[in-house]
């Protein structure tokens, strides 16, 4: 086998190596994709696609040769010389041997190449689509969550309002109501206050930008 061929065998030999860690069964794609954004592979992301056209290239070439390798090696076992000659018959069938395990090398490392980064891909794909359901599970209980405790408070007040008699029915009832505009007053009251704090803040900002204005004035005449 001759040095090219060697190393497209232990890169196919490496393509089924990666492809078989890809798929253990133990790793989630989120802990994949973690793994995807790791700086080294941030810097490496800028050549990943000429290499990978580049690859895909050179496997194309070499499948190419090793068919016609083939077909070459076909053929002229077929001759009258080669029948006549057994050395020559047995040469020839070892070089049709070669050419045949060149084009099972090529072809598998061209395909297990194409393989590998479409995995690569749908495995990126399967971690952004699971943590965008998660997000959206999360978003979700939450909205029940928060719907089911203004229902049991519609409720209260509505079993409150209608299920009690005279006097005290309305007591309840104003109670209840009595307790959320004390609510919204407090809320309104921090909003009060949060709106004083940022025009004194604004005051204060005012006040240095004049004071730099004025040095910036004062500066300016020191040096005319």
């Amino acid at each position: 086998m001759t040095l090219q061929w060697t190393a497209v065998a232990l890169f196919l030999y490496v393509e089924i190596g990666v492809l078989l860690i890809l798929c253990l069964p133990f790793v989630s794609a989120t802990r994949w994709q973690s793994i995807f954004q790791l700086r080294i592979w941030n810097k490496m992301a800028r050549f990943w696609n000429k290499f990978f056209l580049a690859m895909i290239i050179i496997l194309i070439v070499l499948f190419l040769d090793a068919v016609r390798e083939v077909r070459k090696y076909s053929g002229a076992g077929n001759s009258k010389d080669a029948n006549l000659h057994p050395n020559m018959f047995d040469n020839l069938h070892m070089k049709l041997f070669r050419a045949q395990r060149n084009l099972y090398i090529s072809g598998f490392s061209l395909f297990l190449w194409l393989v590998l980064r479409r995995v690569i891909t749908l495995i990126n794909q399967l971690a952004m689509a699971s943590s965008t359901t998660a997000s959206l599970q999360t978003k979700a209980e939450s909205d029940n969550q928060t719907a089911k405790k203004y229902m049991e408070d519609n409720e209260l007040l509505k079993q409150t309002l209608m299920d009690g008699k005279g006097n005290k029915a309305t007591a309840e009832g104003n109670e209840l109501l009595k307790k959320e505009m004390e609510k919204l007053r407090g809320e309104l009251k921090g909003s009060g206050e949060a709106l004083i704090k940022s025009q004194s803040e604004m005051e204060a900002m005012k006040k240095q930008s004049d004071g730099l204005t004025i040095e910036y004035d004062r500066l300016l005449k020191e040096h005319q």
